[in-house]
This record gives structure tokens, sequence and C-alpha cells, in this order.
């Protein structure tokens, strides 16, 4: 732009300048008369026309200034030795005066034309424009930021709150072991069963919302993974026998064939067995059997759950893994929506995939993941 005003009249220097009562600051700078300013110098502002600018808010054209009536005998000219000049004020969108854009020359120039006052009015729109802009991206990034900090510090809320919890549910699902073993009263058997059934609920819970918060801050989905086989037959028990005790009447079908060890983190395949076992149990026919398949191939161990039920939307399932998502039109909105994709983040954590496909008799969630240690 300076260089087209330099071009367009024939001056030698033309500048962008923020002006204020006290200060003149060059923002942008094109010198070819070696003036001696470049960005982010000042002059005396007392000393410019682009004071008298600033405070009556009019242009000034001077084509030659031993000419000009109002300008012939002006301190500016002798100190910076000028003979031609334009100045015109520069505007926020808002009305608020920015400063000029300027041009000098030591010679005189035929710069008072229609032509001339219309390009550099056109300039300053445009500079306008571009004031208003970095305006908004400057208070957008320091929007985001904020909103960035805030949600760095929930995160860490929400993982130290996680953490400081899971010693009080552990402290009552104890508490409710003794009194199943100790109490005879059926009340008093029915109730520690509600609340031992509540704990395992609020467990799931709050791993979920901690290897989320994990997941936000960095950290992702840790596993501990080693070679596995029997000892995964005695997981998926216990995660069957926990979902079983929020659910007594629901018949679940295990079958289990586990012919070659399994490379895994077996608590995480149990957070995951457990996800998608209490998902099938919400929401499958209560009436109908959920079945659970659990095999090894030559390379792979697979497992599947599946319940009988409605057809999930095809527009459902394109964020069934999404965090927090939850089918808007589904009459169980139960939870917080982070199970599946939990159970998805930790197939991925095993170099494995975590599948969906449902019909109008069934859905079945499968789980796919490398039986051996891969090569890095």
């Amino acid at each position: 732009m300076l260089d087209v005003i330099c071009r367009t009249t024939n001056m030698g220097f033309a500048a962008i300048a923020r002006v204020t009562d006290n200060r003149w600051i060059a923002c942008a700078a094109k010198d070819q008369i070696s003036f001696g300013l470049k960005p982010g110098d000042e002059l005396k502002v007392e000393t410019t026309i682009c004071h008298e600018v600033q405070k009556h808010r009019k242009a000034v054209y001077i084509d030659d200034v031993s000419k000009d009536p109002a300008y012939f005998d002006h301190h500016t000219p002798k100190i910076y030795d000028i003979q031609s000049y334009i100045s015109v004020p520069l505007y926020r969108k808002d009305g608020e005066f920015f400063g000029t854009l300027c041009a000098i020359d030591a010679s005189p120039q035929k710069i008072n034309t229609p032509e001339v006052a219309g390009m550099f009015q056109l300039f300053a729109e445009l500079i306008s424009f571009h004031l208003d802009a970095v305006d908004k991206i400057t208070r957008a990034e320091e929007k985001l930021k904020e909103e960035q900090e805030v949600a760095e510090l929930r995160d860490q809320f929400i993982a130290i709150l996680g953490h400081d919890l899971k010693n009080p549910i552990a402290t009552v699902r104890m508490s409710a072991d003794i009194l199943l073993k100790m109490s005879k009263e059926e009340l008093t058997q029915k109730q520690a069963a509600m609340i031992k059934s509540t704990s395992f609920r609020m467990q799931t819970l709050i791993d979920n919302v901690l290897d989320f918060a994990k997941g936000k801050m960095g950290e992702g989905i840790v596993l501990n993974r080693k070679s596995h086989n029997g000892t995964l037959v005695t997981m998926f028990e216990k995660v069957i026998n926990e979902i079983k005790i929020n659910s007594a009447e629901r018949k679940i079908i295990f079958n289990i064939a586990l012919e070659e060890e399994v490379y895994c983190d077996k608590d995480r395949l149990g957070q995951l067995f457990g996800n998608l076992l209490s998902n099938a149990d919400q929401h499958g026919d209560f009436k109908a059997p959920v079945e659970v398949t659990a095999v090894t191939s030559k390379n792979h161990f697979v497992l599947k759950v599946t319940n009988k039920g409605e057809k999930i939307p095809e527009d459902s399932l394109v964020h069934l893994f999404e965090p927090f998502y939850r089918d808007p039109n589904g009459e169980n909105k139960k939870g917080l929506g982070l199970g599946l994709y939990i159970a998805s983040e930790i197939a991925k954590a095993h170099n494995g995939t975590l599948q969906v496909k449902s019909t109008e008799q069934e859905t079945t969630f499968s789980l796919q993941i490398p039986l051996k240690k891969q090569k890095s």
C-alpha cells in the first residue's frame, strides 16, 4: 500500500502512524529519501502536522509549502525540510481515532487532486477494516487462551476429584461386603447389595471421567501389558458378576475359548468389557440374554458383546464413540456418555479396533487386538 502511494504521488516517504495526544509512532513506513524512520520509531508529536490532524480530524494536502497560505510558515516543514505533505485521519470501526496515513517529500508534488484524495480515502478505509480485523483476532485469541486455561483447570480438578473419590467408594464397598457377610436380615442384605452395586456403578463413572481428563491433558490411556490367559477368564467372570449385582435378573451367556495367551493390559480390558456389558444391559431387550464371546485366533484376540433390541439409528452410529454422546431419541439417557468413548480409546491403545454392527434384531460390539507384542 505504501509503495503504491509513493509510486502514484512521487512522494519519497509514506507511513501509517499511531497518533495520540502525546505520541507519534510509526506502525509501517516506506522510506525512499533516507528520512530515517522505521516501524516502531517515534517523533515528537507536537513537531508533526499529524498532531493537528488528530485534533481537528481533517485531512491535510500540501502541494508546495512555500505557496500554501496556511502552512508556508509552519514549523513542521522547517524542522523536517519538506515541501509537499499528505496526512489523512484513520479511524477504527467504532469511530475511535487511531492515527494517520501520511506521506512527505523534499520537493513540491501535485497531490491536492480528487484522484489522490480518493485513493487515500480508500486506503484509510482499508486500514480501518484491517485494524478491526486485528482487534477481533486479538480478542478471540485472548478469549481462547482464557478458555484453554479454564478447561485445563477444570480437567485438573476433575482428575483430582476423581482420584480422591476412589478411597471413599472402596470403603463403602467394603462396608457393604461386611454387612452381606455378617447380617442375616433380609432387608439389610437387600440394602447392602444395593449399596455394593451402586459403588460399582460409581467406580465405573469415576474411572471413565479420570481417563477422559487424563486424555485431555495429554497423558492418554496408559497400559501395563503382560501375557494373560487364565487370568483373563477370571477377570471376565468378575465383570459379569458385578453387572449381575446391578441386574440380578439379567441372563448373560458367556462363551470363551482362549487357546493362546493375550498380550494386553488385563485391567484395561476389564474396564472396556465392563463398559460394553453395562451398555448392553442398559439398552438391550431385558427379556433376551446378552451374549459374550471371547476367543483367540492365530493372530488376534476377539471379544464380542451382543444384545437383542432395536436397531441403533444410522445417524447415531457415526457419533457412538464420541465423548459425552447420548442418543437424543433414546429413552435411556443415564450416564455421562463416556463409556463407549473410553472403550474405543482402550482398543486404540492396544493397537486394536472396536466396531459396532446393529440390525433390526441385535447389536454387536466387536473388539479385536493383536495377540502378541508388536515390533516397533
